[in-house]
């Protein structure tokens, strides 16, 4: 009977203090060396690896690379960077997005 009880315990703590996590971490402090107009694809490459996803916008190629992690007790957290190139391979324009507080300059 310990056991079972031991047994449930332990089920319920691994239940409650798991997390999971989609997508593929990248370091956000490389974003400041994006360049609109001058970093090409071989350099983020370089920088963050292949993207997690591709796509097409307004018929401009599209590069996301994105982390989240999901918390059963705590707070989960996000982090998004969005890569449009221009017809010529370059970063046309690029955004980054997180659930962490930005800090105040």
């Amino acid at each position: 009977m310990r056991y079972i009880v031991l047994i449930t315990f332990l089920g319920i703590m691994s239940i409650l203090g798991g997390c999971a996590s989609a997508g593929k971490n990248f370091n956000e402090s490389k974003i400041s060396k994006i360049a609109n107009g001058t970093t090409t694809k071989a350099e983020l490459r370089a920088m963050f690896g292949e993207p997690f996803k591709t796509g097409i916008q307004n018929g401009q190629p599209v590069w996301i690379y994105e982390y989240n992690v999901y918390n059963a007790v705590n707070n989960d957290s996000s982090k998004d960077l969005i890569i449009v190139f221009g017809p010529n391979g370059v970063v046309q324009s690029h955004q980054f997005m997180s659930s962490e507080p930005t800090p105040e300059n």
